[in-house]
């Protein structure tokens, strides 16, 4: 440690273990002075905001459910195509992209994690991208594994429905 007159300030001096709890937005507003009227404007404005937020949720809501209808479609197309197609490949090369795409984009919403249409779509994606992935474009899904898929697409179609 350095000594008190020391001309660098204790901050950079503190080990590097020591944590440096931030303060919460509501009390820093108070302790710098400001008054509860003051505050309380403050957490208007927020709501204000908030609303927003919620109004473009909305529309990606719509569009989640949009999206999700497109992946239906091109998953049931794609794995009733005939095996020996000469466009099986193709298809299959751009379901994967687009399911792929899908993931990435919903995976991270934490409003649409519960949902049941999410949660059945990942799971039928998973076992149709794991089929590909390890088979190979051109080799058909067996029966079993065709009739879990296609029923998974059904419940989330039936809870998209729903609004789930």
């Amino acid at each position: 440690m350095r000594p008190a007159s020391s001309p660098v300030p204790a901050v950079l001096t503190a080990p590097a273990t020591a944590v440096v709890k931030p303060t919460p937005p509501h009390r820093a507003l108070h302790a710098a002075g400001s008054s509860r009227r003051e505050v309380l404007a403050a957490g208007g404005v927020v709501v204000a905001l908030w609303s927003c937020v919620g109004a473009a949720r909305a529309a990606s809501d719509e569009e989640y459910v949009s999206e999700t209808k497109d992946v239906i479609g091109k998953v049931r197309s794609t794995i009733n195509m005939d095996r020996a197609d000469p466009g099986v490949a193709e298809a299959v090369a751009e379901l994967r992209e687009l399911s792929n795409s899908w993931v990435a984009k919903y995976r991270r919403e934490k409003s649409l994690l519960g949902r049941p249409s999410f949660r059945e779509m990942y799971s039928a994606l998973n076992a149709v991208s794991g089929h590909y992935i390890s088979f190979g474009p051109t080799a058909p899904i067996p029966n079993k594994r065709r009739a879990r898929i296609l029923e998974e697409m059904d419940t989330a179609e039936k809870a998209l429905l729903r609004g789930r």
